[in-house]
């Protein structure tokens, strides 16, 4: 039997084993502005935004200062937050800025604008939002067509101007 996932279905949240909790925990409010849901501890948070149960899970069950895998190993290579807005991702991106936070890349993909970091333990977090469906480039037969170009990041940020 073939099998397809359902369309609607969603991946619910990415759970990261890492090397100081607080350190974490710090990082996923203080930049990426989620809120603690729940403790186990000083073993393990698990973070939202809204009213979800949690999107991210933290631990240290495999103990603390673990290190991360090295380069040129299978695992993680990043997960990504989808912003509602261009609105919403420039306000994350001027967080990041103001605090002078390593930005890995900035993209242009066409579908998506993506802003790239890495948290505290060397997980790769890609920040996003979808551009409208219309806008989103097409071959001769219809096929989304991915790109890759600079994210104009200044141009970004004036969306903040525009909308307050």
């Amino acid at each position: 039997m073939d099998y397809s996932i359902h369309r609607d279905s969603h991946i619910g949240h990415v759970h990261l084993t890492v090397a100081d909790l607080e350190r974490s925990i710090n990082f996923y409010k203080e930049i990426l502005g989620f809120n603690v849901t729940a403790r186990f501890g000083k073993s393990a948070a698990f973070l939202s935004s809204g009213n979800y149960h949690h999107h991210i899970g933290l631990n240290t069950w495999s103990g603390t200062d673990v290190t991360p895998p090295p380069d040129g190993h299978s695992g993680l290579y990043h997960f990504a937050i989808l912003y509602p807005s261009r609105h919403e991702l420039a306000k994350a991106f001027k967080i990041l800025w103001e605090r002078k936070y390593p930005v890995d890349g900035a993209s242009d993909h066409g579908i998506t604008e993506s802003i790239y970091i890495k948290d505290p333990d060397g997980n790769g977090i890609e920040l996003y939002c979808d551009r409208s469906s219309e806008d989103w480039p097409t071959d001769e037969n219809g096929d989304f067509i991915l790109i890759t170009t600079p994210l104009d990041l200044p141009n970004l940020l004036s969306e903040l101007d525009l909308q307050e």
